[in-house]
C-alpha cells in the first residue's frame, strides 16, 4: 500500500462509528468468524439457522423500506442490528445487501456524511474491492462532484469490469473535463480493462470536443478490433467525432455503411454537414428521411429550417415550420427564432404576428433572445408601434435589446426617435457597444446631421475598448463620405492601420457621390494591389463612380471583370448601374440592350433611369417603350409619373400626358409636397413648398427671393420642364 492509499484510508476511517468498531473487536475476541472471514460454505451453514435467518430477513426488509423512503436514521439503526447478528451467526451477504441499499439511498437523498460512514464500514469490513460496491461508491462520490475521490476508488479497485471507469469518464465529460476523460481512458486500457459499447461513445465525444483527431482514429481502430464496430451507439459516436474533427467524408462513409440507423444517426450526419456549411448535402439527407418516412425530431427540423434561413430560402424555412405545426410538433424557442428571422428578412408581418402568438402560448416569449427577435421582426416589417410595445414590456433590457430597437428606428431613418432611445439607454446606465454606434452612425449621414456624428466620433476616440473595432471606423468613414466631407473621410482612412473591403468601399462610394470617378478608380486599384478582394457592394460603388463621372470605358471594363477576374456574379443593382452609365452618356441603345439580356426583371427605378435618359437625349420612341413598361407595374411613387409626364410634355405629346394624369388619379397617387431642412444651429427645422405657417416666414421668403434674383443676375435660366412639372401634376 502506497502513501496516497494510506492517507485516503486514514481519512475515511475517521467516519467509522465507535459501535461499529466494537462489533468487530467483539467478533475477534470471541474467536467467531466475522462477516469478512466467512467462506461461501461457512456462510451457507451459518445462514441455515432458522431463527437468525428469519430475523435478519425481517430487519433487512425494514432497512430497505426505510432507505427507499429517505428515513436514513431508521435505516442505519437497522444496519446496526444486522451488524450485531452477522458478527456471530450470519452470512456476509446481509452486510453487502445492507450497505448497497444504504449507499443508493445516501446518493439519492444527498447525504454525504452518512455515505462516508458507509465507505468507512466497507473499508473496515474488507469489501473495498467488491464488484457490487465499487460502482456504487463511484456513483456516490460523483453525485457530490467529488471527482478526485471517485477517480481514486476506480483506479485502486481490482475489478476488471469497465463499469466504474464508464461512470468516471462520463462524469468527466458531463463536467467538460475532456482531457481528464482521455487520461482516465488511457489508464483504464493500461490496466488491461477492455472498453465496451458504453465506454467508446463517451471517449469519442471527448475526442471530438478536444478536436483530438489522432487519438480519435486510434480509438476507432480499437473499436474495429473489439467487435463493437457494428454497435449503433458506437457508430453514431464515430460520425459525431469525425464531423467535429472536420472529416465529414469519413463520417458519411460510416453513415452509408451502417446496417441500422436511428434518428440520432440521421441527426448526427445532418448536423455534420450543417456545421461545415455544406447545406446541399444536408437538405438531400433530410429529403431522404422524409421519403423513407423516418421520424424526424425537433433538432433535425430546426437544423434544416435554420439552413434554409442561412441560405436565403426564407420561404422554405417558414414552410417547414408550418409543416411541423400541422404534424403536431411543438415549436421550441429555436424554431421560433428561425421563424421570426425569416419573417424579418422578407417582411411578412402577418406570419410574424402568428409566430409571436405561438411564442406566448409556448411560454418562450419572455426569453431575451426571442424578445429581441420580436423587436427586430416588427421593426423590419415597419410596425414600430408593436416593436416599442415589446421593448417597453421587457423588465430587464440588455444591450442587445437596446440595439434591436435603436437599429429598428435607424433602419427607417427615424433619427429623432433613435437619438431619444440612445439618450435613454445612457441614462439607464447601459453602456453602448460597437453595434449600437455602428447602427446609428449611418443615420447621421442620411439625415445630414453631422453634429451627432461628430459627437459619436469623439465618444469612440475617447474609449480604448473601441480602438480595435474596424466596424466602427468603417462606419465613420462611411458617414463622412456620404455627408460630402470627403477630405475628413480620407484623413480618417489614411490613419487606419487595418483596412478591409468595407473601408475601401465606403471611401469609393464617397468619391462616387462627389463625381470624383478618377479618385475612386485609383482607390479601387490600390485595394486590388493590397490583395483585398472586392465584394458586390464594392462593385456597385465603383460602377456608380464611373457613371457619375462619365467614365464609360472604365465602367465597361470593370463590369466585365466582375465574373471573370473577381468571381462576382452580377446582380440586379450592377445592371442598374450600367443602365445609368450608358444613359448618362447618351448610349441609349446599349442601355436598352441591358434590359433585354440581363437575367433579372427590371425594377421601376431602372425604367425611370432609362426614361430620364431618353428625356435628356430626346429619344421619345425608346422613352415611350420604357414608360409603358413602367406604367404596367403601377408604382405608387409619384416621382415616376412626374418623370413620364415631363418627358411627354417636353416632346409635345399632350394626349399621352393627359392619360398619365388620368392614370394617376385612378390609382389615387398624389405628389408629395417638397420639403426642405434648415439647420438653425440648435437643430434642424423643416418647411414645405408654399408653407407660410413657419414662424419666421416673413423673413425667410424675402431671403429666398433675393437668392433667386442673384441666381438670375449670374446668368441662371430656369428649366422650362420644371414649370411643366408643376402645371401637369
Amino acid at each position: 500500500m502506497n502513501l496516497r492509499q494510506e492517507a485516503f484510508l486514514r481519512r475515511i476511517q475517521k467516519f467509522i462509528p465507535k459501535h461499529w468498531k466494537q462489533n468487530v473487536k467483539q467478533s475477534k475476541a470471541q474467536n467467531k468468524p466475522s462477516a469478512t472471514s466467512l467462506s461461501s460454505q461457512e456462510s451457507f451453514l451459518y445462514s441455515f439457522t432458522p431463527y437468525d435467518e428469519s430475523m435478519l430477513d425481517s430487519i433487512l426488509t425494514s432497512l430497505r423500506h426505510s432507505a427507499s423512503q429517505g428515513h436514513l436514521a431508521k435505516a442505519f439503526r437497522s444496519f446496526s442490528l444486522i451488524q450485531r447478528h452477522t458478527s456471530s451467526s450470519a452470512s456476509s451477504e446481509f452486510i453487502l445487501f445492507s450497505i448497497s441499499s444504504l449507499l443508493s439511498s445516501c446518493t439519492d437523498f444527498k447525504s454525504l456524511p452518512l455515505g462516508k460512514q458507509l465507505h468507512a464500514q466497507i473499508v473496515l469490513s474488507g469489501l473495498l474491492n467488491h464488484p457490487a460496491l465499487v460502482p456504487r461508491l463511484v456513483t456516490f462520490y460523483l453525485a457530490f462532484n467529488s471527482l478526485v475521490d471517485a477517480h481514486y476508488i476506480t483506479e485502486t479497485s481490482n475489478i476488471l469490469h469497465p463499469l466504474p471507469w464508464n461512470l468516471l469518464i462520463s462524469s468527466y465529460i458531463r463536467t467538460e473535463l475532456y482531457k481528464e476523460a482521455l487520461s482516465a481512458y488511457k489508464q483504464m486500457v493500461n490496466k488491461g480493462i477492455r472498453p465496451d459499447n458504453f465506454t467508446y461513445p463517451s471517449i469519442l465525444k471527448a475526442c471530438g470536443e478536444e478536436s483530438n483527431f489522432g487519438f480519435g482514429k486510434e480509438v476507432h481502430r480499437s473499436i474495429n478490433a473489439s467487435g463493437w464496430d457494428r454497435d449503433l451507439f458506437v457508430q453514431n459516436a464515430l460520425i459525431s467525432m469525425y464531423a467535429k474533427c472536420g472529416d465529414v467524408e469519413v463520417a458519411r462513409e460510416i453513415f452509408d455503411k451502417m446496417p441500422q440507423k436511428d434518428s440520432v444517426s440521421w441527426n448526427s450526419m445532418i448536423s455534420a454537414y450543417a456545421s461545415r456549411g455544406v447545406w446541399a448535402e444536408a437538405f438531400e439527407l433530410f429529403g431522404s428521411m422524409q421519403a423513407n418516412n423516418i421520424e424526424v425530431n425537433i433538432i433535425v427540423l430546426n437544423t434544416i429550417a435554420g439552413g434554409f434561413l442561412r441560405t436565403g430560402n426564407c420561404k422554405g424555412a417558414l414552410e417547414l415550420l408550418s409543416q411541423m405545426r400541422h404534424r403536431g410538433t411543438q415549436l421550441d424557442s429555436v424554431a421560433v427564432l428561425i421563424g421570426l428571422g425569416a419573417c424579418s428578412d422578407i417582411s411578412v408581418l402577418s406570419l410574424g404576428m402568428e409566430i409571436h402568438g405561438l411564442a406566448i402560448r409556448n411560454w418562450c416569449s419572455g426569453c431575451d433572445n426571442v424578445r429581441n427577435a420580436l423587436i427586430t421582426m416588427y421593426s423590419r416589417c415597419k410596425d414600430l408601434r408593436h416593436a416599442n410595445v415589446v421593448f417597453r414590456l421587457a423588465e430587464a433590457k440588455s444591450i442587445i435589446t437596446w440595439n434591436s430597437i435603436i437599429s429598428g428606428h435607424t433602419h427607417w431613418d427615424q433619427s429623432e426617435e433613435a437619438s431619444f432611445l440612445f439618450r435613454e439607454m445612457l441614462s439607464s446606465g447601459v453602456e453602448p457597444n460597437e453595434v449600437t454606434i455602428a447602427s446609428i452612425l449611418p443615420l447621421c449621414a442620411r439625415v445630414a446631421n453631422l453634429q451627432h456624428g461628430k459627437e459619436f466620433h469623439c465618444y469612440i476616440t475617447r474609449r480604448e475598448q473601441f480602438k480595435e473595432y474596424l466596424l466602427l471606423w468603417n462606419a465613420l468613414v462611411d458617414m463622412y463620405s456620404r455627408s460630402g466631407k470627403i477630405s475628413i473621410a480620407k484623413r480618417l482612412f489614411n490613419r487606419l492601420s487595418q483596412k478591409d473591403e468595407v473601408t475601401y468601399t465606403s471611401l469609393i462610394a464617397g468619391h462616387a457621390i462627389q463625381g470624383e470617378g478618377r479618385a475612386a478608380i485609383e482607390l479601387f486599384e490600390e485595394m486590388i494591389r493590397f490583395h483585398i478582394k472586392p465584394d458586390h457592394v464594392t462593385m456597385v460603388a465603383i460602377l456608380s463612380a464611373c457613371s457619375h463621372s462619365g467614365l464609360v470605358v472604365q465602367g465597361q471594363v470593370l463590369f466585365e471583370k466582375m465574373s471573370s477576374v473577381y468571381g462576382i456574379t452580377p446582380r440586379l443593382e450592377h445592371y442598374a448601374c450600367m443602365v445609368d452609365l450608358y444613359g448618362r452618356a447618351g448610349l441609349l441603345k446599349k442601355a436598352e440592350a441591358i434590359f433585354v439580356r440581363m437575367p433579372y426583371k427590371p425594377t421601376p427605378a431602372m425604367w425611370a433611369t432609362l426614361i430620364g435618359a431618353c428625356r435628356i437625349h430626346g429619344n421619345t420612341i425608346l422613352g415611350h417603350w420604357a414608360a409603358e413598361n413602367l406604367l404596367k407595374m403601377r408604382p405608387q411613387n409619384s416621382g415616376y409619373y412626374v418623370l413620364i409626364a415631363n418627358m411627354y410634355a417636353a416632346a409635345g405629346c399632350w394626349n399621352k400626358l393627359a392619360s398619365v394624369r388620368t392614370f394617376m388619379r385612378d390609382l389615387g397617387v398624389q405628389k408629395a409636397p417638397g420639403c426642405a431642412w434648415v439647420d438653425m444651429g440648435a437643430g434642424f427645422s423643416t418647411f414645405s413648398v408654399g408653407d407660410t405657417s413657419y414662424t419666421e416666414a416673413d423673413e425667410l421668403y424675402p431671403l429666398l427671393w433675393g437668392l433667386t434674383k442673384q441666381m438670375k443676375d449670374a446668368g441662371y435660366v430656369a428649366c422650362e420642364d420644371s414649370d411643366i412639372e408643376y402645371e401637369v401634376i
